[in-house]
């Protein structure tokens, strides 16, 4: 009898049992923490902020193997040594083609060590079961700086969920604290606009 084909969920599970059996600290953040804040919406991807120790690296890379999806020592250590651009570490899976996108926390990113700091863990259930996502608050400042980078109205949609779902629970104060910092006030005044727009 032929294997079941891999869904999306059990796919999120064997990238976190990777992180997990080399001893790495790690959150889940865009579509699948919009879902635990906000509404599902579909995805292939899984994007996830890391942080790897160095010694931890060869691990990382035969976890990474055992659950098909092959990402060799010396790319996750270029990507870790990088400084001009933030590159994520991407493990593909071989059979499904589903796609892992490791964003490394980095020396000088205090929003990525602020928001690590603050995951939050949601049970979401079988087969994915407990995992550790970006804080709502945190979720909405990545994505106001996605939104402002990108356009997409994706981000409008996710943080009208969020905002929604969760009201007065969300520390508005946070946000705007980052959003001061990032430069990026008068993007979050105009999401607040297209949101309060929005039926």
């Amino acid at each position: 009898m032929a294997e079941q084909p891999l869904g999306y969920a059990d796919f999120v599970h064997l990238v976190i049992e990777a992180l997990q059996a080399a001893g790495i600290e790690y959150l889940i953040g865009g579509a699948v923490a919009a879902w635990a804040w906000g509404e599902p919406r579909s995805t292939m991807d899984v994007d996830l902020v890391v942080d790897i120790p160095i010694e931890s690296i060869p691990v990382l890379s035969r976890e990474l193997e055992k659950r098909d999806m092959l990402v060799p020592v010396d790319v996750i250590l270029d990507t870790l040594t990088e400084e001009r651009v933030d590159l994520p570490i991407n493990a593909i899976h071989i059979y499904s083609g589903f796609k892992a996108d490791l964003y490394p926390q980095r020396p000088r990113d205090e929003l990525r060590r602020s928001a690590l700091q603050r995951r939050v863990s949601v049970d979401f259930g079988p087969p994915l079961g407990v995992v550790y996502v970006h804080s709502p608050e945190d979720l909405i400042v990545y994505k106001i700086w996605y939104f402002s980078l990108s356009q997409q109205t994706k981000h409008v949609r996710d943080i009208a969920a969020i905002l929604k779902s969760l009201g007065n629970e969300i520390d508005l104060k946070y946000i705007q604290s980052w959003v001061e910092r990032l430069g990026l006030s008068s993007t979050w005044q105009e999401l607040l606009d297209r949101v309060d727009r929005q039926p």
